[in-house]
C-alpha cells in the first residue's frame, strides 16, 4: 500500500510505502487515540508534528531498543534503500519508493559486504 505524505520535505507531497503490518498498528492506535485533525498532531493539535518532534521520537524509540548509534529519519530511510538495493532491488524503482525524481544522485549504496548468494 502507498501512503500519500503532504507537504514533505521541500513542501513536497510524496508516496511512501505502508506494510500490511503497520496499516494495523496504525489503526489500532487510530481507534485508541481518535486525533481530531492531524493523524500524528505536534503539541498543539491543531498543528501537524514538527520536524524536530519527529527526530526526538527516533532517538526515543532507538534508546528502548537499545540501539546505540545515533538514528534519524534520514537513517531510517538510508536503511530502507540500502536493504532494497542488497535485494537487487533496480535503483529506479527504489527511486519511485522513496519519491525521488531521476536526476538525483544515486546516494543509496549497500552499506554491509555482499554476501554469498548476491556476488
Amino acid at each position: 500500500m502507498m501512503l500519500r505524505v503532504e507537504q514533505g520535505k521541500g513542501r513536497k507531497d510524496r508516496h511512501a510505502m505502508l506494510s500490511s503490518t503497520l496499516l494495523e498498528l496504525l489503526r489500532d492506535w487510530y481507534r485508541i487515540a481518535r486525533p481530531q485533525g492531524w493523524l500524528f498532531p505536534g503539541q498543539n493539535p491543531a498543528n501537524p508534528m514538527t520536524t524536530r518532534q519527529l527526530t526526538r521520537a527516533c532517538h526515543a524509540a532507538a534508546h528502548m531498543a537499545e540501539i546505540a548509534k545515533r538514528v534519524t529519519p534520514h537513517t531510517l530511510r538510508h536503511s530502507f534503500a540500502t536493504h532494497l538495493l542488497e535485494q537487487n532491488i533496480d535503483i529506479r524503482v527504489i527511486q519511485v519508493y522513496l519519491g525521488t525524481p531521476s536526476s538525483t544522485p544515486r546516494r543509496f549504496t549497500p552499506a554491509s559486504p555482499p554476501t554469498p548468494s548476491t556476488r
